[in-house]
């Protein structure tokens, strides 16, 4: 990537990777892929960062909750599982944002990449 700053996709919230093509317009360039730019956060990704926000400053400073947790706080009984991936992306925003972090057994992982079940916390 060379000396080319770092940049989160404001959709999904996973790392640019930078590509030559982009040499030019590094400076405009905001999301990662052409799905990115076509599915822009919406009044739900909203909705589930403000439930996950929300959620986390009810409870103790060390308390973490799951995903699952704010798509079924934002969805109803039969329409939260679809929620699940738009509430990772909702998390991987807010830790580009330095409000929450992501953790796996405890640790803090890179959101860009963690696979399999997370959990989401205030920052530290």
């Amino acid at each position: 990537m060379g000396n080319q700053a770092v940049k989160t996709c404001k959709s999904c919230g996973r790392e640019i990777q930078w590509r030559k093509k982009w040499e030019r317009d590094w400076d405009q360039v905001k999301y990662c892929s052409k799905s990115c730019r076509q599915r822009k956060p919406s009044d739900v990704d909203r909705a589930l960062e403000d439930a996950i926000l929300g959620m986390l400053h009810t409870r103790s400073r060390d308390a973490s909750i799951c995903p699952s947790d704010a798509a079924r706080k934002v969805g109803d009984d039969d329409s939260w599982r679809a929620l699940m991936e738009p509430a990772r992306r909702a998390a991987r925003r807010l830790v580009d944002r330095g409000l929450v972090q992501i953790t796996q057994k405890g640790r803090v992982v890179d959101p860009s990449t963690a696979k399999g079940p997370i959990r989401i916390r205030l920052s530290r």
